[in-house]
């Protein structure tokens, strides 16, 4: 796709945002609202945001100017520093159509921000407000982090080596899932607003968007019938070459096949265990010992590109230093300068007809204070029907595994008519390739992240490779709005069904494309899966222990690309119905996590200075950890990020000796950061976890346990919010789904309305609805396996 060209239109117009933010989340939400062509103004205290003086490095920001991850996150939007209860404040609000504000019920109400008699005043208004654990249930009012939720969710339980402490992905990635998922929210929302429809109050809690970023791993228990996961880490994943550490990633039994012929180990194909990932564990020392003398032999660069011949997904590790470097973003200019002087990774999008909004400055602080508020809106009677917002929208989901589902599953929830399209010669590979029942006919239906990620949708089976099935699906897309599929690029070509071909069928169409590395440019033709563009982005390389190689997130990626793709989505479309002109969509993978990993590359440029592994102690200058409790294998993650904080923590301990006054400062902690370590874990270490967090929790101190991700149903705040929802599944039974990290809506009881689909379930529905076939048309297309309910060859 062409660079980007100013003379294009934004694919958001007129759309005023107000953001009130004191975290990354709601200044994420901010800029991709921003980036699409959103008015944002930025509501600060009269000090300023705390993110203007903020680096994760801990470099000095000089006096009176803005941190550069400050700048990245807020270029372009406008500041403001009125005072809460004031006319102007009041003005803001009402004038605005969206109003984003990161806080929970007090503290909003605190600033002035009350979201019902927002939208009692102006019925058109979308209110989001992003909090730890939401408004509601019996957690709301608990302080967390980042990483105590990642902990709450399951993240770290899975992730490590059982001998050493659970790892907690570095990077304050759930934040970014927070920030994009909220601006979903706006678009899905302004939608309805747009056709006549209520605003509403979205409620997002960032313990379930994190929650979000597993891989449903309860489901996985159910349906395979295993015991709860515990850590692990994967085998291979990033091995030492003979030059540095090179991230091997392999999803299919068909890829380990691939890499044991590539390494020259065949005795490690006859053990089947190992064509599952899940199965490597209890083998890695042997795993190790094999290929570990033909990784030494080999430099990165050399594995890399052995790896392409087999069409593996093998890559270089990233980081702060190299990223911007890396032959990708030099050949396709995936980063941008900054007006603060220093670059960033484009938006996350390409479209063919539109452009992101240009990079701005950084706004001054208070510098709109004097500029004429916005005028007020003209109040449309709002109808008292509130279906849901994407009511009527028609997608054709071509995806598979988990980026892709995740886009069209939000997208489902919020009410897409969504049909997946799968083949019986090449369905779903998430459907069997992370373990399967040896014990059922049809074990291509217990696959725990399709179930997970395809709620809400229908199913129909074309061989894309026929004539008819062709044909067929270019019917679709006739009668569609969407078309989003996530295959390598060359596949869409082979089938001949391009964007230009489905855009000549449909004009108003949005066909949304989500290649690993883009449509173009020298790694078109790579395979890459989440844990991949991990790998290469730089947050494997700050995840982990610090004298240990770097440990790969292990696919939480995947959602957030997903996330990403549905906002994009909703940017183009709200284009198409208001210009009807649809368009491709571009969305590299690769790109979405380079957004969320911003800051690395972004502080080397500016500091020279490289972020890297801190184990679970995290960046800037809170304490944390994870530590051991007194139980077995018992776990507390714990963030001190203030001097409140600390002093409670110091009195739950009865105040010791070493807490002494020159503790009580941020300076003074992280002088002797090393040593509280230290006493800390000998403290936890003869606490009892569950009533330690209890106790730490009423102290006002973040605490979680480290929880297996197989146990988060019993989380009491996910369940009273209804973030899992029960469906019945004809083949597998009732089980626990996972919704969209938001309270229900106005007038909603449930998010979803039907199971995961058995695989071509909908074949006859869907064929004679929405292209008119006969029972002998589709008998004749049965036999000849064009359509069908089972794999070929089964």
């Amino acid at each position: 796709m062409s660079e980007r060209s100013d003379s294009r239109p934004t694919p958001l117009h007129d759309l005023r945002v107000v953001e009130i933010s004191d975290r990354i989340a709601g200044s994420y939400c901010g800029k991709l609202l921003a980036d699409a062509g959103a008015q944002v103004r930025k509501i600060e205290p009269p000090q300023g945001d705390w993110l203007r003086d903020y680096s994760a490095t801990r470099s000095p920001v000089p006096d009176g100017e803005s941190s550069p991850f400050f700048a990245y996150l807020n270029a372009g939007k406008r500041s403001m520093t009125c005072s809460p209860g004031s006319a102007r404040f009041s003005a803001e609000l009402a004038a605005a159509d969206v109003v984003v504000i990161t806080a929970g019920r007090e503290r909003a109400a605190s600033l002035g921000v009350e979201p019902q008699r927002l939208i009692a005043a102006a019925p058109d208004a979308v209110v989001v407000t992003i909090s730890d654990f939401g408004w509601t249930g019996p957690y709301a009012g608990r302080a967390a982090s980042e990483f105590t939720l990642q902990a709450w969710a399951g993240s770290p339980g899975f992730r490590g080596d059982p001998a050493g402490p659970p790892i907690s992905i570095g990077g304050d990635l759930g934040e970014y899932m927070g920030g994009v998922y909220a601006a979903f929210g706006v678009l899905a929302v302004r939608r309805r607003v747009e056709r006549g429809g209520p605003g509403e109050h979205l409620d997002l809690s960032m313990l379930e968007a994190l929650t979000a970023m597993q891989s449903s791993e309860w489901l996985h228990s159910q349906l395979l019938r295993v015991p709860p996961i515990r850590r692990t880490l994967e085998v291979p994943s990033i091995e030492p070459a003979k030059d540095g550490y090179v991230g091997i990633t392999m999803v299919t039994g068909q890829q380990w096949l691939d890499f044991v012929a590539m390494v020259g180990c065949p005795q490690l194909e006859e053990i089947e265990q190992l064509r599952f990932q899940i199965g490597r564990w209890a083998y890695r020392d042997l795993i190790r010992e094999q290929i570990g003398p033909w990784l030494a032999e080999r430099t990165v660069q050399e594995i890399v590109e052995l790896g392409q011949l087999f069409r593996l997904p093998i890559a270089a590790l990233g980081n702060g230093s190299t990223i911007r470097g890396m032959e990708y973003v030099t050949a396709r200019g995936a980063f941008v300068r900054n007006p603060a002087g220093f670059h960033q990774p484009r938006a996350p999008w390409l479209m063919s007809k539109c452009a992101p909004a240009p990079l701005r400055c950084t706004p001054v602080l208070g510098e709109a204070d004097d500029e004429n508020p916005w005028p007020p809106r003209e109040i449309t009677p709002t109808p008292s029907a509130t279906e849901l917002p994407l009511a009527g929208v028609r997608i054709v989901d071509l995806t598979a595994f988990w980026a892709g589902p995740a886009a069209t599953h939000l997208l489902a929830a919020f009410g897409a008519d969504v049909v997946k399209v799968e083949s019986i010669q090449r369905p779903d590979g998430i459907r069997y390739s992370g373990g399967m029942r040896t014990d059922v006919d049809d074990w291509w239906e217990y696959g725990w992240v399709f179930h997970a990620m395809n709620t809400n949708k229908r199913s129909v089976t074309l061989d894309l490779g026929s004539e008819d099935g062709r044909r067929l699906f270019t019917e679709l897309a006739a009668g569609a709005d969407v078309v989003i599929e996530n295959f390598s690029p060359r596949v869409m070509e082979q089938f001949g069904l391009t964007a230009e071909v489905l855009l000549d069928v449909n004009p108003r169409l949005v066909v949304a494309r989500m290649p690993a590395f883009g449509l173009d440019g020298p790694w078109r033709d790579r395979v890459g899966f989440a844990p991949t563009m991990e790998q290469i982005a730089g947050l494997a390389w700050v995840t982990g222990l610090p004298d240990t190689p770097p440990v790969t997130p292990r696919g939480a990626c995947d959602p957030l690309a997903g996330v990403h793709a549905a906002f994009a989505v909703l940017a183009a479309l709200n284009f198409a119905e208001r210009t009807g002109t649809g368009q491709l969509v571009e969305l590299p993978m690769l790109e979405t996590v380079l957004n969320a990993t911003a800051i690395q590359a972004i502080e080397s440029e500016v500091f020279g200075t490289m972020l890297d592994r801190r184990g679970n102690r995290g960046f800037g200058h809170a304490i944390q950890n994870i530590y051991r409790c007194a139980g077995e294998d018992d776990w507390i993650a714990v963030t001190v990020r203030n001097d409140r904080q600390w002093a409670a923590l110091a009195e739950l301990m009865d105040r010791p000796a070493w807490c002494e006054e020159e503790l009580s400062t941020v300076a003074g902690r992280l002088q002797r950061a090393d040593d509280i370590d230290r006493r800390l874990a000998a403290w936890f270490g003869r606490q009892p976890l569950g009533p330690t967090v209890e106790r730490l929790a009423a102290a006002g101190i973040p605490a979680a346990p480290v929880v297996s991700p197989s146990l988060v149903t019993d989380n009491p705040q996910l369940r009273h919010r209804g973030f899992l929802e029960t469906l019945h599944h004809p083949r597998t039974g009732a089980g626990l789904y996972p919704c969209p990290p938001f309270a229900r809506l106005a007038g909603q009881d449930k998010w979803l309305r039907r199971p995961p689909p058995r695989l071509g379930e909908h074949n006859e529905d869907i064929l004679r609805d929405r292209c008119g076939l006969t029972d002998e048309e589709l008998t004749r297309l049965a036999s000849s396996g064009v359509i069908g309910t089972r794999p070929k060859g089964l």
